[in-house]
Formats: structure tokens, sequence, C-alpha cells
């Protein structure tokens, strides 16, 4: 099947990339498989994780790279093994990971057990990774993209593609843990941080129904936005300094959000009750 359209997206061609100093240009996206569905780009969020890749923060790059993982478009092409009930025309998104092996490299109980994340085997990022075709894997800041069906969704019609975008990395960044450890009716949420993960777990402790909401902070000034979220209470670390005692045992699940240095980790543990997480 010819196609119409080409692949053309924002380059990062080396480490300055990450400053802004990126190339428009076209790119070659994997060899087509009939799993594949490619995608008509609408929307991409924004993570962190493009700038790592970009300045090479993590490991080298594979430059040319193109980055952005929160991806939402619609489908112009589906393969005729897609799996996921796929057609052309549907709003779809595609997160950060874009294929694992799926017992294609032996047995592997992670994909078997629908784990693939944890595949042992060989997972591909969105971008900055090589699939098992030997085809490089591009991002979201272009104008198409391809990516195994598997690791492709539906996006609900009552999720506009401007919301559903960032759900695709941040969102559910949040929603495992939370999911995972059973958030809901009879838990005591708490969030540390509230930046572009914690704004995430306050909203959805609050959706899943959790009994009680804290977001965790070290200063005062995001507390509006955070009990505007549904948080039912805000603690700012920094000016309350008997926080510690004052909320002690007062939580039964904890999801963490910060990497600061300046978080003591064992003083949010006690928060936590007998049995929390």
């Amino acid at each position: 099947m010819a196609q119409d359209y080409k692949f053309e997206g924002w380059m990062g061609l080396d480490k300055d990339s990450a400053d802004g100093k990126m190339v428009w240009q076209e790119f070659e996206p994997k060899p087509w498989e009939e799993t594949d569905v490619d995608i008509k780009i609408t929307h991409c969020g924004i993570c962190g994780s493009d700038l790592h890749t970009l300045r090479s923060g993590w490991r080298p790059t594979l430059y040319p790279c193109c980055v952005g993982h929160e991806i939402v478009g619609i489908a112009v092409r589906v393969g005729s093994k897609a799996v996921g009930g796929i057609k052309v025309g549907d709003r779809v998104g595609v997160g950060a990971q874009s294929d694992s092996c799926l017992g294609r490299l032996g047995d592997c109980p992670e994909c078997a057990m629908g784990d693939e994340q944890y595949c042992s085997h060989k997972i591909v990022g969105t971008y900055n990774n090589v699939h098992l075709n030997g085809g490089k894997s591009y991002g979201g800041y272009a104008l198409y993209n391809r990516t195994p069906s598997h690791f492709v969704i539906k996006i609900p019609d009552s999720i506009p593609s401007a919301q559903a975008a960032p759900m695709l990395c941040g969102g559910v960044t949040l929603f495992s843990p939370l999911k995972h450890h059973n958030c809901g009716p009879g838990k005591r949420v708490g969030i540390i941080g509230v930046g572009g993960l914690g704004h995430f777990g306050v909203l959805l402790a609050k959706a899943m129904g959790a009994d009680k909401v804290v977001a965790i902070s070290r200063k005062t000034g995001k507390a509006n936005d955070a009990l505007a979220m549904g948080a039912d209470l805000y603690v700012a670390t920094d000016d309350e300094p008997d926080w510690a005692t004052k909320y002690a045992r007062s939580l039964d699940l904890i999801v963490c959000t910060v990497s600061s240095t300046k978080v003591c980790l064992p003083h949010y543990t006690h928060e936590l009750g007998g049995f929390g997480y």
C-alpha cells in the first residue's frame, strides 16, 4: 500500500538540540509490518525525558532523534494483523513504550502476563530505540508516527486530546501505583510533590474515591491549586515545623513524585499507618 504522507518532525542532531537547536526534517520510520499503525499526530505532551534524551543525559542518544512520547492522533493506516480493534479514522494514543519482545525472542513470562513494561528481552521506547526489525523509533514532535498496534490505544470520546496526551506518560506514572495499591474508598492517600506528576496523583486519587487526599510540598505556593484539584488537605513542610508529628500515621498510601535531596523519606514514611505502602 502506497502512502501519500511523509514522516517529518523536529529532530535533535546533537546535544545542543536540548537548548532548542532542533531541525525540521524528514525521517525514515521503522519498516512497515502488518501489525503496525500509522498515526497522523494532532497532539503531543512534553516530558522531562525529552530533554534528558536530547542532551544524552541517560546514555548516548541515537541522533538524529525525534522525541515526544505522549502522542495522540488519528489512525491513517492499520495493518491487517493489527490488534486492539483499531480502525482507520480512530483517535488513538501512544505512551512511552512502543514495543517489547511479546514472546518473539523466546519465553517471556513478563509479556505473557501482560507486564510488557518489565520485559527482560527487549523494551523499545517510543523514541531513541531500535525495533526488532531494525528500524529506529521516532517520537511525537512530528507529523506522523508508526507504532506496533499492541502499544496503540483508543482514546475515549469523553477525553479531549489535549488532556489525553499527558495522561499517556505522566498520568499513567501515577495511575499505576495508585491502582496497584488499591486506591479507593477506605484509603487515605498522600501525594508528595505537586508538579507535573503530583497534580495527576491528586486528581486521580480523588477520582478513584479515596477517603482523603493529602498534597504534600515544601512551600505554600501550590496550596490553592492542589485544593482546587481535589486535595482535602495541603501540607507545606517548610512552614509547619511539627508536620511529621502532627500527621503521623494518618495515611495508608503515599506516592512520592520528587527526587530532591531535601526530601526526608523517613519523615514521610512516618505518616503511614501500620499497614501502609
